[in-house]
């Protein structure tokens, strides 16, 4: 797994034209399609600073074929905090 995680970085960087340092796969969760789709939760540094990403890979190795299908940071794709206050 960690082979897929850091092609995803690899990916993410050239088509981001970014910088981020693959750390860790810190999760992985598999779905059977035609081939199969790897959910990665991986660890990165940009910037000095870790961060949790999530990326999708759709790999058919028969076909000698592998895609980045998508790359998020994981604070980009969460709910920003309310608070509520009480009057």
């Amino acid at each position: 797994m960690e082979e897929l995680g850091r092609y995803a970085v690899d990916e993410y960087n050239k088509k981001a034209n970014a910088l981020l340092e693959f750390s860790s796969v810190v999760s992985v969760k598999e779905q059977v399609v035609s081939g199969t789709i790897y959910y990665l939760t991986i660890e990165a540094v940009q910037g000095g600073e870790k961060k949790l990403y999530q990326a999708k890979v759709w790999v058919k190795p028969w076909m000698n074929f592998k895609e980045l299908q998508d790359f998020n940071s994981i604070a980009d794709s969460e709910p920003a905090s309310t608070s509520t206050a009480t009057a």
